[in-house]
């Protein structure tokens, strides 16, 4: 995180948790505007004249759809298909910005360093350059068109309910303070992670990298895997699920009344039979009670009996599938 952009939280009395979790004082008042900064993700600019080439050869989504008006989510995964990280794609002017989970961008960045060879990308993380600002407001209408993206001094993606925006550090500063003058109230970044999990958005951890395939994430679902732009790493894993069927595991949004988060990657089984039957991606707590993207087997009955492994109290609800 850029030290001025830190700085200038600071002084808003916000407090720095691992430094990726950035809570504020509790809002001052009710209200359904809000407005996060978010220190879990980073950026990754990918640029250069073999920049776009580049990336059709490694993600699953179509770098060709990628424009300064529609972003994409997709996948960088390994040989088996597996995803290693999720991604937000963005374009800006002649470089693509990859905004991914801040645990995994130094791993990516070697990873995607070691396939450029002779090819003219340069490869940079540029997560002290830009800033990232959500927002949301419960009044307003979900987006018409998920990930459409708008430019006018800042970056800004409709993800769902809420709203991505990314920005250089002085228009941060700037946009910050007019937000507040329009009656946004600074919340905590862990109700921003709730809003990209119930909205779907299947960000990977170190726990969770390599252990699924983009279908068990809905990627497919969500726009974020192309079955006709041809090669890339793991491209036969992915096409060969979707060719020969359903995929076996997906990806749904659940409930479950605990006292304490479950980790990514806990075990969730049939409450009668001890049966194990998928994993936790991601869980958070919110406002609203833990909520939970879970990866199950599907069902061909479309009912489930799930607890948490090793937690009998512990029941879990899915919301939607």
């Amino acid at each position: 995180m850029n030290p001025n952009w830190k700085n200038f939280l600071l002084a808003k009395q916000v407090t720095f948790e691992q430094e990726t979790d950035i809570v504020f004082p509790a809002p001052a008042h009710e209200g359904n505007k809000r407005i996060y900064a978010i220190g879990h993700l980073g950026i990754l600019t990918v640029a250069g004249n073999d920049a776009a080439a580049f990336l059709q050869g490694q993600m699953t989504c179509n770098i060709n759809d990628i424009t300064e008006s529609n972003s994409s989510l997709g996948a960088l995964c390994n040989p088996k298909g597996r995803a290693i990280t999720t991604f937000l794609l963005v374009k800006n002017s002649d470089t693509f910005l990859l905004i991914l989970p801040e645990e995994l961008l130094a791993s990516i960045q070697k990873r995607l360093q070691m396939y450029i060879m002779r090819s003219k990308v340069i490869l940079t993380d540029s997560s002290n350059d830009w800033c990232l600002i959500g927002l949301s407001d419960s009044e307003l209408p979900i987006a018409e068109q998920r990930f459409a993206t708008h430019r006018q001094q800042n970056i800004v993606v409709d993800l769902h309910a809420h709203s991505l925006v990314i920005a250089d550090v002085a228009n941060a500063q700037t946009f910050w303070e007019q937000q507040l003058e329009q009656g946004f109230q600074p919340d905590s970044s862990a109700q921003w992670r709730y809003l990209d999990l119930v909205a779907g958005i299947p960000w990977l951890t170190t726990a969770t990298s390599e252990a699924f395939i983009p279908q068990m994430l809905n990627l497919d679902k969500l726009g974020g895997v192309s079955f006709t732009k041809g090669c890339y790493t793991g491209q036969e894993i992915v096409a060969r699920t979707h060719y020969l069927g359903k995929s076996k595991r997906e990806m749904f949004l659940a409930e479950c009344d605990t006292d304490e988060t479950p980790a990514p990657n806990s075990s969730l089984i049939d409450d009668s039979t001890g049966q194990s039957l998928g994993k936790v991606l991601t869980a958070q707590n919110g406002k609203q009670g833990c909520k939970m993207l879970v990866v199950l087997q599907v069902s061909e009955t479309n009912t489930y009996n799930l607890r948490l492994q090793n937690q009998a109290q512990d029941k879990v609800t899915l919301l939607a599938a």
